[in-house]
């Protein structure tokens, strides 16, 4: 039997990552689960409040469960990614990297755009990709298969907007996949 307590879908330019955080509030136990596999156990801690710390990802990035107590034996599980609460995260996230999912030969890649890194990533792998200025913005080329791909980085006009990032395979455009 396990006492799952709380599950998280986290998204990294690696893909999406499943935490699951098993409490035993009677004996303290806490197992920590990235995709399936177990991260941490620990067995009969007497203080059930604290934190887990582990990594998630490729990147190796750092990830910290809060167990807080509440009224009775009410717990409170806060997650963590890179010391920013969840909700922080994900919203700063949307904000630092676009994502698109392409179908392409009958299979679906998924890439990635770091803006702060410029990287971009395929799949869960960081891709070779090749910068060039144009007239109007940057082309950031790369290939997935035997397909010719770029992302066109394009001034908005507008300050609160930024610059625009679009992916184009083929000469087609493809829409971007919301976070």
């Amino acid at each position: 039997m396990t006492d799952i307590v709380a599950v998280w879908d986290v998204i990294l330019s690696d893909g999406v990552h499943k935490i699951e955080f098993e409490h035993g509030t009677t004996s303290g136990k806490r197992v920590v689960y990235v995709d399936g596999k177990e991260e941490i156990r620990k067995e009969w801690m007497f203080k059930l409040v604290g934190k887990e710390t582990f990594y998630v990802g490729a990147s190796k990035t750092k990830a910290t469960i809060h167990i807080l107590s509440g009224k009775g034996y009410v717990f409170k599980y806060i997650l963590e990614i890179e010391g920013k609460s969840f909700r922080t995260y994900v919203e700063n996230r949307s904000k630092t990297t676009n994502t698109w999912v392409l179908p392409l030969d009958g299979e679906n890649f998924r890439i990635v755009l770091e803006k702060n890194t410029m990287d971009v990533w395929c799949n869960g792998q960081v891709i070779e990709s090749a910068g060039e200025f144009v007239d109007d913005g940057t082309e950031t080329h790369f290939s997935v298969g035997n397909h010719n791909c770029y992302i066109k980085a394009v001034s908005s006009g507008k300050r609160r907007e930024g610059i625009i990032h679009t992916l184009i395979v083929d000469n087609r455009e493809i829409p971007e996949v919301p976070q």
